[in-house]
């Protein structure tokens, strides 16, 4: 078994997983604020969609990775730890990504205001992920 071209699955499938969770709870979050605004007679900005679908970068991430991985002449063991290391922190950044945009859009849904320092937030969850992945990749 090439325990390097495991590495390159498991990085993509643990990201993917943080995405996926990060997703649900951000999601989760939009449909109540839009909730909130329908029983209150206003209008539902559209633009918690951004809060919502954050998270799924991380999945092109791990993806990317996993195509950098692929090709790497490296040890396999340092493969399986790096895509298990790299997968774990981009699913981290997914997951606290989707905490802070869950956030975002109940504050954004209540008030109106502050998109761009809510969506600043979600921004700085993105750059652990993006992080993660290129210095992985530097190292691959």
């Amino acid at each position: 078994m090439n325990f390097g071209m495991l590495g390159a699955a498991v990085c993509m499938g643990i990201a993917a997983f943080g995405s996926a969770m990060g997703i649900g709870i951000s999601g989760s979050s939009a449909i109540g604020a839009w909730k909130r605004c329908y029983l209150n007679n206003k209008p539902a900005p559209f633009i918690l969609t951004v809060f919502a679908g954050a998270p799924l970068t991380q999945t092109i991430y791990g993806f990317l990775l996993m195509q950098t991985m692929m090709t790497s002449t490296r040890d396999p063991w340092f493969l399986l730890g790096l895509g298990f290391a790299s997968g774990l922190a981009m699913c981290a950044s997914a997951i606290a990504q989707g905490k802070a945009g869950a956030a975002g859009s109940d504050a954004l849904g209540e008030t109106g205001k502050g998109f761009a320092q809510y969506i600043m937030v979600v921004g700085l969850c993105e750059t652990v992920a993006l992080f993660a992945m290129v210095f992985s990749m530097i190292v691959c």
